[in-house]
């Protein structure tokens, strides 16, 4: 086996019981970078319960590791439509805007993120938008 080859992970390969289980196996999954592996999971169990907050969440997440703005966008809009309050979804909904060269757009929400969770990655993604709008006026 060469360095560079990857084997899957055992845990794709676990039966499932249910969207708990797929939940956290899928969250392993794209902890450890495997965004495509942990679809396969989210969306049979989205199939059973499409409302479930934490799946969307998941699979937004995916989305993003994947570059597949659209629908990551998608995603995260349906997520801060329905819990205004929820930080992450606020910062990966900027964040998805802002790679997708909108950054005016992304501001808003990635300032909103910011202020809510206090972290200093949403800080800094605030202060790189802002400077990016700076340099465009």
């Amino acid at each position: 086996m060469s360095e560079f080859e990857f084997t899957a992970p055992r845990a794709i390969f676990m039966p499932q019981r249910g969207y708990e289980d797929a939940y956290r196996t899928a969250y392993d999954l794209l902890v450890r970078r495997f965004p495509a592996e942990a679809l396969s999971l989210i969306e049979p169990a989205l199939a059973e319960d499409s409302d479930h907050r934490g799946l969307l969440t998941l699979r937004a997440w995916a989305y993003m590791l994947r570059a597949q703005l659209g629908r990551a966008e998608a995603d995260l809009r349906a997520l801060v439509e329905r819990d205004p309050s929820d930080a992450w979804a606020l910062h990966g909904l900027g964040r998805v805007l802002e790679r997708q060269f909108r950054p005016a757009e992304a501001l808003g929400y990635l300032r909103l993120a910011a202020v809510m969770s206090d972290d200093y990655d949403h800080q800094a993604a605030v202060y790189r938008v802002e400077q990016q709008l700076a340099r465009e006026s």
